[in-house]
């Protein structure tokens, strides 16, 4: 792209200038050891895309030379520029204040701070750090620190800056409020949603249904005339997909391979999928699929199962637990008891894992179900899949509203900093 097509959309009597020149050098490295036995406040790449600020912890946790930070810097992120890691960090009282090395830290006295948070946060800076990035996998991308700082830009009077800055601080903390309250719509819908599938698969459809004790603390009574089985006696075999070196199989084209991605509640993400080659899969013949088999991710999310179809028979799978058909009762049904909030609780009780719980098969087969009869259980399936269809049509319109304020948020700071928005200029 051209300079002059660069800045079209900027006011003509702005200022053209390289970031670079009105930035003084800035980058204080330090190792954690000097630290050693302290708290610090730490500026990493997760938690800044997680809180927008710093976590408190022990400098012996940290492994790595870091950033120190004495004053109100600006950090922009390296990796990944779609992601926009971007902060303000802040001196933390008496905390040393540390960020990660992946962070190009930028401070000047001849812009303001404010306003360069949201330029290099916009989405025409954005876009250029994007198309500029030195690595080919979308999940490491990274960009030179020449690439950010050499940014070419026309400033508008340093007054401006601040105008723009407060426009956009108080229009962006009234879109976040909204965002915030629409996603916690969802975090409640996401419990009534749960809340569906539970009562229906402990309690069943009949208010007035007789009810006995289970005898499960956890569970609590259930209808009279239900059992509760284990998960072995129901399925004819519950196993594993493949677990050892499944990267050796891969393969552009073959047999496709689900993987715990790719497993939602009662249903498929195909966005990000795996093949694997034909030897491979005759090599994990035992874990291929068949229509009506139950699929249940085993790390990351535990317990969330889905049901094979027909169109996926003859599939394999990596690392996620294989119940096969069940054979006394509805496949829908048990899926949808597996995806409950009494299987998960199951689950959580025999996981390992501090960073991320998974179980294994074991704990899979021991898993304690309530069977209504027959009749009941395909009954009660479809009461859950349509109320469950109808819950997510409602899900579905929050999560749009939620993108569209994203992206007006988006469009609004990039009109701002270019200086779009009449009587900011």
């Amino acid at each position: 792209m051209s300079d002059a097509d660069w800045f079209a959309d900027f006011p003509s009597d702005w200022q053209e200038l390289r970031a670079d020149f009105l930035c003084y050098p800035y980058r204080e490295t330090v190792s954690p050891e000097r630290f050693r036995g302290e708290l610090v406040a730490h500026y990493s790449i997760p938690q800044v895309q997680e809180t927008g600020g710093p976590l408190v912890e022990p400098a012996d946790d940290i492994d790595s030379t870091k950033l120190l930070i004495r004053a109100p810097t600006l950090l922009v992120s390296k990796l990944n520029p779609r992601k926009k890691t971007i902060c303000i960090a802040e001196p933390q009282g008496e905390l040393p204040t540390l960020a990660s090395s992946e962070f190009i830290p930028i401070r000047s006295d001849e812009f303001d701070q404010h306003y360069a948070y949201y330029l290099w946060g916009s989405e025409k800076v954005t876009d250029r750090l994007s198309a500029i990035v030195q690595s080919a996998t979308r999940s490491h991308q990274r960009v030179l620190p020449a690439d950010i700082l050499k940014l070419p830009w026309k400033w508008p009077p340093l007054e401006t800056q601040k105008r723009i800055a407060a426009f956009l601080d108080e229009k962006t903390a009234q879109i976040d409020g909204l965002i915030e309250k629409k996603r916690a719509l969802l975090d409640r819908l996401a419990e009534k949603r749960q809340a569906i599938i539970t009562q229906a698969v402990t309690k069943g459809l009949d208010p007035a249904a007789p009810m006995k004790d289970s005898d499960i603390d956890w569970l609590g009574q259930i209808p009279a005339h239900w059992e509760v089985k284990r998960l072995k006696y129901i399925s004819p075999r519950v196993t594993v997909g493949i677990v050892v070196t499944p990267a050796a199989y891969y393969a552009d084209e073959g047999i496709l391979a689900l993987r715990g991605l790719n497993i939602r509640t009662m249903g498929f993400d195909f966005s990000d999928t795996r093949n694997i080659t034909q030897e491979g899969h005759h090599l994990n013949i035992k874990s291929m699929l068949r229509a009506g088999d139950l699929v249940a991710v085993r790390t990351g999310a535990p317990g969330t199962t889905a049901i094979v179809p027909e169109e996926l028979a003859g599939s394999n799978c990596i690392d996620l637990v294989i119940i096969r058909r069940p054979h006394c009762a509805s496949g829908r049904y048990v899926g949808w008891f597996l995806n409950s909030n009494i299987a998960h609780t199951q689950y959580a009780i025999g996981s390992e894992g501090a960073l991320q719980q998974h179980f294994n098969v074991e704990t899979s087969k021991e898993v304690l179900v309530t069977l209504p009869p027959p009749s009941d259980q395909v009954e009660i399936a479809k009461y859950i899949d349509d109320s469950i269809a109808a819950h997510d049509v409602q899900a579905d319109k929050v999560q749009l509203s939620i993108e569209k304020l994203t992206e007006y948020r988006s469009a609004l700071i990039t009109a701002a900093v270019t200086g779009q928005i009449e009587g900011l200029q």
